[in-house]
């Protein structure tokens, strides 16, 4: 054990593997050990996830009183929200015994699905719009977002690509183009509904994966490049999406104040009133109906009202330990040399950390208002959902990595 050890230390693992007798934990299909995962990281998740509940049910407690949400009791989202956890944790106890090299086999079909039902939700017999967009399939017990589960299958897919493109990554033509080409079609659909924050976490986790995987820079530049162009050419062309970039750069304008602003100006009122220890837990005046979707897109500015500048600053000081504990997850296995793992990890750490950054961005008026939910956290079934299964994967990439150096096989 020593002499094997020490060869792990001085660089030689893959050595050591050969002279050292095995045992194949993964494929035998026997289940992890308890001591096998990443525990810090589990309960930073589970404590994500009690706080969201939590903060979830402050936010949408008062929203009987509205007439739109006159039939629902004021338990409703809770209870929603609380099954969404539940089945977001059998779902990842499932992920979670899912080996890599499963994933890594039925990353193109995944992706495949994942385009199938974002056409599938913008049929007019299968979804209903809400608030102008079509972005959901009913299902009864929670209402499915197709552009959740492309974030998962974009990950998996880019890292499975870059993996088989490794030896033509320096070839813009054989390389790059092709996975430009699908990201391209999953934001046609997505804008169609439209849904333009879930593109930009899309088009993120895409290029994050093809810059960590190794494509040359200039390549990678260049497409940085094109999507800007694009995104701005979407503005110019919009009149709506234009007057909310207005509206953001002055919010206390009367004209906007009252109309693309209002999200934010009451937001922006909301953490004002928080100072640094909030008003106490279920005393937020904003989520009276001042604020709108104030369980979903800006429940940060519910927490900052309430639990004031300590509780902003404990969300975002966990979502920062959270991505920076998945990147390294993922640096290791690249380490232990399973690429499609390590590129797996780091894409789902960019998917969480980017759309938590943004969506904090919004709350606090650093970038223009976009329907992004927080991560774990905002009242959304299918969000919580893929979320949860997300990181069932890293920790399963983490699973196998420990089994790694444990003198295992994976």
């Amino acid at each position: 054990m020593r002499e094997r050890l020490a060869a792990f230390k001085g660089g030689r693992f893959g050595r050591a593997r050969k002279d050292v007798p095995v045992r194949d934990w993964v494929s035998t299909g026997q289940p992890a050990r308890v001591q096998g995962f990443d525990q810090p990281l589990t309960w930073v998740v589970v404590a994500l996830l009690a706080l969201g509940l939590v903060m979830v049910y402050s936010a949408s407690i008062a929203l009987p009183d509205n007439p739109r949400f006159a039939r629902y009791s004021q338990n409703y989202f809770l209870v929603r929200h609380a099954l969404s956890i539940a089945m977001g944790f059998v779902a990842a106890l499932i992920a979670v015994q899912v080996p890599m090299r499963v994933w890594e086999k039925y990353a193109p079909w995944l992706f495949v699905a994942s385009l199938l039902l974002l056409v599938v939700v913008l049929l007019p017999f299968v979804s209903k719009p809400i608030n102008g967009a079509r972005r959901w399939i009913p299902l009864g017990v929670l209402n499915f977002q197709p552009s959740e589960l492309a974030k998962l299958a974009i990950a998996l897919y880019a890292a499975n690509y870059m993996v088989r493109k490794m030896e033509v990554k320096e070839h813009f033509f054989r390389a790059v183009l092709p996975m430009a080409v699908a990201v391209g079609l999953v934001g046609v659909l997505l804008l169609a509904e439209p849904d333009m924050g879930a593109f930009i976490v899309i088009a993120m986790i895409a290029m994050g994966i093809l810059f960590l995987g190794g494509v040359n820079g200039r390549m990678f530049f260049l497409i940085t490049a094109v999507l800007v162009g694009a995104f701005v050419t979407m503005i110019a062309f919009s009149d709506w999406r234009r007057e909310r970039i207005f509206a953001y750069l002055n919010p206390w304008d009367e004209k906007y104040t009252l109309g693309k602003a209002y999200q934010l100006s009451h937001s922006l009122i909301a953490f004002g009133r928080g100072e640094f220890f909030g008003q106490g837990l279920g005393s937020s005046v904003e989520k009276l109906h001042y604020l709108p979707e104030a369980h979903t897109d800006f429940l940060l500015a519910v927490i900052g009202e309430e639990l004031g500048f300590v509780g902003v600053a404990a969300v975002i000081f966990a979502f920062f330990w959270l991505a920076r504990r998945v990147f390294h997850i993922g640096r290791q296995a690249i380490a232990l040399d399973r690429v499609f793992s390590g590129l797996v990890a780091q894409g789902i750490g960019i998917w969480i950390g980017g759309q938590a950054l943004i969506n904090m961005g919004v709350n606090l008026g650093v970038l223009p208002t976009k329907g992004l939910t927080l991560p774990l956290m905002s009242y959304g079934g299918s969000a919580v959902l893929l979320n949860c299964i997300a990181l069932a994967v890293v920790l399963r990439v983490d699973i196998e990595n420990r089994q790694l150096m444990r003198g295992g096989r994976a």
